[in-house]
């Protein structure tokens, strides 16, 4: 066959590919908020007002503000780590920054992965609170206030599919010695955002538990996409360990 031929049978090829590719994208960003099988069964417990439940999120709420409120320095640390380092605004202002970064490599399509990812996740969370309409813990002499409604945490939300984005995208450049610690650093911040809050007193544990499974539920689906893309186009699976795209590395990671 003439390589031109060859050529156009390729191009079509790939852009058949990228049609299917942002469907399932799509497709999987709406069915991330019923998809999540653990996610929906704490919703109904919450909303069922289980008494098991109930008791460990009015007994880790207690706990936690007693201690909050006898040791101001420490409560001072938490609010810095939640209302700056780990605030959904600065998270999603470095998710934005990352998908400029990839669409200046031209890696378009983990860029509209990066992005949709972080989108979905922000609207199917308020959505979800939008529905649930559950209240925030009501404390005596609160250290915190956070406005709005309660289930799912959309810190904790927020801190999943943010961090699982890094991750996923930034791995192939980071040195296979350094990439546990990077693993690290995400599970300690995800796990910490969600224990600032609950100590804050602005959510229930149930709550960051919800904002958790969504989120993964979220990153889980939109990977699922991109990783059938990558099948469509003949590339070989790749583990997570090693992110969603290699060729990252590579001068046209497009290419």
């Amino acid at each position: 066959m003439p390589g031109a031929a060859l050529r156009r049978l390729a191009a079509e090829r790939r852009r058949q590919a990228d049609r299917r590719f942002g469907a399932r994208l799509l497709a999987a960003a709406g069915v991330a908020a019923v998809a999540a099988v653990p996610f929906g069964l704490l919703l109904v417990l919450v909303e069922g007002q289980w008494r098991p439940l109930r008791r460990t999120d009015i007994g880790a709420a207690r706990r936690l503000h007693e201690i909050a409120a006898q040791h101001p320095q420490w409560t001072d640390v938490l609010h810095v780590l939640s209302d700056w380092v780990w605030d959904p605004v600065t998270l999603r202002t470095a998710v934005a920054a990352l998908t400029a970064w990839l669409l200046h490599r031209r890696a378009w399509r983990l860029a509209s992965w990066a992005a949709v990812t972080a989108v979905a996740g922000g609207l199917i969370g308020v959505l979800v609170k939008t529905v649930v309409e559950r209240a925030r813990p009501a404390l005596e002499d609160p250290v915190a206030h956070a406005p709005g409604y309660s289930f799912p945490s959309g810190h904790a939300m927020t801190a999943t599919t943010s961090f699982a984005v890094f991750l996923l995208v930034l791995l192939p450049l980071i040195p296979r010695r350094l990439q546990v610690l990077c693993w690290c650093v995400a599970l300690f911040s995800v796990l910490g955002v969600g224990f600032t809050r609950v100590a804050l007193g602005v959510h229930w544990f149930s709550d960051v538990l919800g904002g958790w499974f969504l989120g993964l539920a979220v990153v889980a689906l939109t990977t699922w996409a991109f990783e059938a893309w990558r099948a469509d186009t003949g590339r070989r699976p790749t583990p997570v360990t090693e992110g969603l795209e290699p060729e990252l590395t590579e001068d046209a990671p497009e290419r």
